[in-house]
């Protein structure tokens, strides 16, 4: 999905590297999940179980991207 490639592109280009390590790794493992499982959770419809997902979900919609 372009959209969603998108918004995850942005967050890997803009606040991926002054990241630390944790983030990163959850970073990592939350572009494992589903497309439509991802695109709920950062349109607002679902939240993700991982905190540190939530995080980064929390980060990307508080952008003026979504």
């Amino acid at each position: 999905m372009r959209e969603l490639d998108q918004l995850l592109g942005w967050y890997l280009d803009t606040c991926y590297a002054g990241s630390d390590a944790a983030t990163k790794d959850a970073f990592s493992t939350l572009l494992d999940q589903q497309d439509p499982e991802l695109w709920d959770w950062l349109m607002g419809r679902a939240r993700p179980g991982l905190e540190a997902w939530r995080r980064i979900v929390d980060e990307i919609r508080a952008s003026d991207r979504v």
